[in-house]
């Protein structure tokens, strides 16, 4: 689509369970999980991750690869859950509320109460903004 932009009308609408499933079963499973491919599949090869807290942007494939190898590497481990959602089909977003913990290499767990918006292209993430409650964990990588 040309003219895309975040909910933007004129989308086929997907059933509301593809919503959650992508959000919850592919994308934080993948995360969860430190599997780049899962993750990275869930995404149009233009997508824009937007840590809003602090305006990080991540453009495209390659640079959310690059934040997400920085983020397993640097977290032993990593949790989503307690999620409530909100999709919206007409408009194909997402938005989800969830709880992260997260574990820094050596350090002591950390405790997230976060909110995600994820705007569709299609079936994939074209923008998706992060909110978080604490400080930034979804630095720049090396791409």
């Amino acid at each position: 689509m040309a003219d895309w932009s975040p909910g933007c009308g004129g989308q086929a609408p997907l059933p509301y369970p593809f919503y959650i499933d992508i959000v919850t079963k592919r994308y934080f499973d993948g995360v969860d999980n430190k599997n780049m491919d899962q993750v990275l599949n869930c995404f149009a090869p233009d997508a824009t991750l937007t840590e809003v807290t602090s305006n990080t942007v991540h453009q495209g494939r390659e640079a959310i690869r690059a934040m997400f190898i920085k983020l397993f590497a640097d977290f032993e481990q990593i949790w989503h859950g307690n999620f409530v959602h909100v999709a919206d089909p007409v408009s194909n977003a997402v938005c989800s509320q969830f709880t992260v913990l997260i574990t820094p290499n050596g350090g002591e767990q950390l405790r997230y109460e976060n909110c995600n918006r994820f705007y569709l292209e299609g079936r994939l993430f074209k923008d998706v903004y992060v909110y978080m409650s604490g400080d930034n964990l979804l630095k720049e990588g090396d791409a």
